[in-house]
């Protein structure tokens, strides 16, 4: 008869409200793994873009060197020597107070800042009539992605940026190939700055070779 009324007994019901607390967290709970899943996927698309994008470029980057060698072992072949294509990208830091000349010529607003260039008859001429006053030379792409890496930083609505890695391989890449989005690119970086206490070997570097401008191959 006791064992009967236990099972005869009613337990308590649940409160409405605690009722409606545990479904609003079982969906809350639902929506944060969706999102949760979503994130997850997009980072998986966005790094294997970004891998893809690297592969490519690599490949690029490696067959403008192989045609490089391939043209010279030519050239020695035939008798002839190689010519290398002109520099199409310079490096320009500015060493001193440029009077006569506007800062935002070479967007070198400040001493000791420094910028990209795109080389053609004008801007080598213009490099020529300020080179008292900067340092200039060749970047490799081996320079072009620690500058940006190491130093970089974007520039929307005059305000300065942090750089995120999805968007420095294709930075880099219209930075170094001098493609059609070149200027682009090089108008978004933040002009490049040194402190000449914290970075005196580089800048002592550049003040040396300030002379022999197109010597500074690389740095």
């Amino acid at each position: 008869l006791e064992g009967r009324n236990l099972r005869l007994k009613k337990f308590p019901a649940v409160p409405e409200t605690l009722k409606k607390k545990r479904r609003n967290f079982t969906e809350l709970k639902i929506k944060r793994l969706r999102k949760k899943f979503a994130q997850k996927m997009l980072r998986k698309t966005r790094r294997k873009l970004i891998y893809e994008k690297a592969k490519h470029y690599h490949k690029e980057y490696r067959q403008m060197y192989k045609t490089e060698i391939q043209m010279a072992r030519m050239a020695r072949k035939a008798g002839n020597f190689y010519v290398p294509a002109e520099p199409k990208l310079a490096f320009v830091i500015s060493i001193r107070g440029i009077n006569g000349v506007s800062p935002k010529l070479l967007r070198l607003r400040q001493i000791f800042n420094g910028s990209f260039v795109k080389l053609n008859k004008a801007s080598i001429n213009m490099l020529r009539i300020v080179e008292p006053y900067i340092a200039w030379g060749y970047p490799n792409l081996q320079s072009v992605n620690e500058l940006i890496y190491k130093r970089g930083y974007g520039k929307i609505n005059k305000k300065r940026i942090a750089l995120t890695d999805n968007a420095l391989i294709d930075l880099i890449h219209k930075i170094y190939t001098v493609g059609k989005l070149f200027k682009e690119a090089n108008h978004f970086l933040w002009p490049f700055k040194w402190n000449e206490e914290k970075d005196h070997q580089f800048c002592r570097k550049w003040r040396c070779g300030q002379q022999g401008g197109p010597d500074q191959q690389a740095y």
